[in-house]
């Protein structure tokens, strides 16, 4: 049989009846009224041709007349694809023939550009989906439309979101009439428009009910007919929400800041990379006498500061937080949030107030010591921070003599951490507040770009030197120029790792900088000693440029003489004006210059004892794959540490739960925007902010190193293949260290998050290209190969038409 009634569909048909069929049949289950119909299923489908009598006498069983043809795809309706408007229906169809013609048109659907496209973008094999079609009787409405029942705009869980139009409903989700827009949110409904009090009553009741029997927000397409009537047409998961904190079980709301912006990593972060990372910034920020909540939303790392703002003692000082390291988009959402009532000062905690206190007290001698040392004598400073740096490269080393995987884990589990991290910590912090300091003291005599100038071609910045170390590399290959620029980068690193590739000496280069990587901080990304497939896409952008003016080398030598230029012309400018204002400015820039290229060493250092960590798992995750517990090394980044400590120990068997995971963090590699805050019910905090005006069209961020340059843009999501012509501007969602060896050739560089502190300023900066940050939307509104210009002064980017 072929062919099924509605009735009898069910959600664990979704292979026969596809997925909006199954989430009809769910509905009617569930005692919603929802108009008659059937289903051709799937297998007809698969054998090409429609079994026209069972078909008509279905049809005839609905007594004939006016239906609805809908396409029920397998891949469809589900919970992170819902292929909306992707596959075609047929309304007002009458008679047999017109009914089989429709649904061959809906079969050939499945073939449309526009559906190959939506499944390619997914990750949703063509092979694998099979066309159903539902057949429904015509609901003649008087009102119809869809309902979310959750905002689908802000993320808010907490309120629901209708339009509506009089006549069909496909208007409205077609989006060819204005409809009437109504968000419920529990109190008293206003009926101005197509809708009274009561039926906004009825909607929000059926979306309650659709959400708890479904388990997730739906969005819902109904009708309302001439009597009166509600009909439900379709509930399919809203798939386009980010995923919500985790409930704490308190009654007001909180609110979380997403910290990978910073670090210029957006992509999920592996389950056990999640776990380091929460260890790592928790140490963090008890050095600086803070206590920080790190969870995991949708794989990435929130902080919960909700105790911070709400603290009387603390709130303003988050904000200057944010200033400093976080970003202003950070900083914008921190202050909208100290502005909403629910999150005014509250009676704080006399045990929490009193520990925090506690470890503030012990933490200012130590801060004090470090940050006035640093200030004194920076060279000291420096050089103390370099010798720990090796005495912890040296101490993350596993021991020899590990022999079995309940060794290594021992050695992961029991790492001693302890090093002279105030060697470390206080020359970074002091660097980074030394620059924060000059354009208060330079108010109304310096603009900031020209602050910007002199932070540039900064020096003792690791990251540069790893740059640099990169091009001296590209330089001693230029002999084989056309094999590096004409074989994939995958296709040269397989090589390479095979002994198979000429001496270019890069090897010299990964044994210092093999354990980095794009969003190096996540112990379950493989680092560039494993995988140098993204150094030889950056040696070959080297490769292309020809003009020596051009070389990094000289543009760094440029950058820190221009620095050094401007330094001393806005120390004399202060001096005339305000004499004792000017010494001071001159003394933080020139500390500045000493102490702010150190910012990348701390994040430097602590990727050693990371890579170590990571060749030990891996090692155990191959034995695991021995006894038959997983079925690829690498799949132990998708396990906890108690996990693996039961695979170990006890034999846990953990693959499916591997696979599972996989799949979530593939779906979230493929989130387009991730939210820098969220409240507690999922509300994506920037987006209640109102943006600030654009000037003639311009997009608008925030300029982070000075300078005007106009050139074509490369818009780049992904570094490890990235092709970056001489001159082009460089457009990412964000940046980190891995990323920076494309800026040696970018004429300038735009992000969509950041902070003017962070790691990718930082380095366009040294090399003096210009960059605006937190451009929203920026790889989405700007195309590649299009002209743009970009104002590092001014915080715009320009599309040149």
């Amino acid at each position: 049989m072929h062919v099924i009634a509605l009735r009898d569909t069910a959600a664990g048909m979704v292979d026969l009846v596809g997925g909006k069929a199954a989430g009809l049949g769910e509905m009617i289950k569930l005692g919603e009224r929802v108009p008659e119909g059937f289903c051709l299923t799937t297998t007809a489908n698969q054998l090409g041709a429609i079994p026209e009598t069972e078909v008509v006498a279905a049809y005839e069983r609905l007594g004939g007349g006016l239906v609805a043809v809908r396409s029920s795809a397998t891949a469809e309706d589900l919970p992170h694809a819902s292929f909306a408007g992707q596959q075609d229906t047929f309304l007002n169809v009458t008679g047999t023939e017109q009914l089989l013609d429709a649904i061959r048109r809906c079969w050939d659907s499945l073939h449309t550009e526009r559906a190959i496209a939506y499944r390619e973008a997914n990750n949703i094999a063509h092979e694998t989906v099979r066309m159903a079609v539902v057949v429904q009787r015509m609901i003649d409405p008087t009102v119809a439309g869809v309902m979310f029942t959750a905002n689908a705009v802000t993320g808010c869980r907490t309120e629901m979101v209708v339009d509506a139009a009089p006549g069909l409903g496909t208007a409205v989700v077609d989006g060819t009439v204005v409809a009437d827009h109504y968000v419920l949110t529990g109190t008293q409904h206003d009926d101005k428009g197509c809708l009274t009090r009561a039926q906004l009553d009825e909607l929000q009741r059926v979306g309650e009910r659709l959400q708890d029997h479904f388990g997730r927000p739906q969005d819902i397409e109904w009708a309302i007919d001439h009597d009166g009537a509600l009909w439900l047409l379709q509930s399919r998961p809203i798939t386009t929400l980010f995923p919500l904190p985790p409930d704490t079980g308190r009654p007001l709301p909180r609110i979380y800041l997403e910290f990978g912006h910073v670090q210029g990593m957006l992509q999920p972060v592996t389950p056990m990379g999640m776990s380091t990372l929460k260890t790592m910034l928790a140490g963090m920020f008890a050095s600086f006498g803070i206590k920080v909540e790190i969870v995991d939303i949708g794989g990435r790392l929130y902080g919960d500061l909700t105790d911070l703002v709400r603290s009387r003692s603390t709130r303003k000082r988050v904000v200057r937080l944010m200033a400093v390291d976080f970003g202003p988009r950070a900083q914008a959402v921190v202050e909208h949030v100290l502005a909403d009532p629910r999150f005014a000062p509250q009676p704080g905690n006399p045990a929490r107030t009193s520990a925090a206190l506690t470890s503030t007290l012990r933490t200012v001698p130590r801060a004090a010591a470090g940050i006035l040392g640093a200030l004194a004598r920076p060279d000291r400073a420096r050089v103390r921070m370099f010798r720990e740096i090796e005495q912890l490269k040296r101490r993350a080393v596993a021991p020899a003599g590990l022999n079995t995987a309940a060794e290594r884990l021992s050695f992961v589990e029991t790492q001693d951490p302890s090093t002279r991290y105030d060697r470390i910590i206080w020359p970074v912090v002091t660097g980074i507040l030394v620059a924060a300091l000059p354009p208060q003291l330079l108010k109304g005599i310096a603009s900031d770009a020209e602050i910007h100038t002199v932070l540039s071609g900064m020096p003792h910045n690791v990251t540069i030197e790893m740059d640099l170390a990169l091009w001296r590399v590209a330089e001693r290959a230029t002999e084989h120029r056309e094999l590096l620029l004409n074989t994939p980068p995958d296709e040269l690193a397989t090589k390479y790792l095979a002994g198979a590739l000429p001496d270019i000496g890069l090897s010299a280069f990964l044994d210092s900088y093999g354990h980095r990587a794009v969003a190096e901080v996540d112990i379950g990304v493989p680092r560039w000693d494993e995988d140098p497939a993204p150094v030889f896409a950056m040696i070959a952008n080297y490769l292309r440029v020809t003009d020596p003016e051009q070389a990094p080398d000289r543009r760094f030598e440029r950058a820190a003489a221009t620095a050094e230029a401007k330094l001393e012309e806005l120390v004399r400018r202060a001096r005339r004006s305000r004499p004792i204002r000017g010494r001071l400015a001159g003394f933080f820039l020139r500390r500045s210059r000493a102490l702010t290229g150190l910012r990348e060493a701390g994040k430097f250092a602590g990727l050693y004892p990371l890579r170590e960590t990571r060749r030990q798992l891996l090692l155990i995750g191959a034995d695991l794959v021995e006894s038959g517990l997983l079925k690829h090394a690498d799949d132990i980044m998708f396990l906890t540490a108690g996990e693996v400590r039961t695979a170990v120990h006890d034999g846990a068997d953990h693959r499916d739960t591997v696979t599972s995971r996989k799949a979530v963090h593939h779906r979230e590699l493929r989130r387009p925007t991730v939210p820098v805050s969220l409240l507690s019910d999922g509300t994506d905090v920037e987006l209640l902010i109102p943006p600030a005006p654009s000037q003639d069209g311009a997009l608008r961020g925030v300029g982070a190193a000075a300078g005007r340059v106009t050139g074509p843009a490369r818009v780049v999501r992904d570094p490890a293949a990235a092709h970056i012509e001489p001159g082009e501007i460089l457009v990412a969602p964000t940046t980190d260290p891995g990323w920076t060896p494309l800026f040696l050739t970018a004429g300038g560089l735009v992000t969509e998050t950041g902070a003017t502190m962070a790691h990718g300023p930082t380095v366009a900066r040294e090399y003096g290209i210009p960059a605006v940050i937190c451009v929203p939307g920026a790889t989405a509104k700007i195309k590649t190969g299009q002209l743009i210009t970009v104002d590092g002064a001014a915080g715009t980017v320009t599309i040149d038409e």
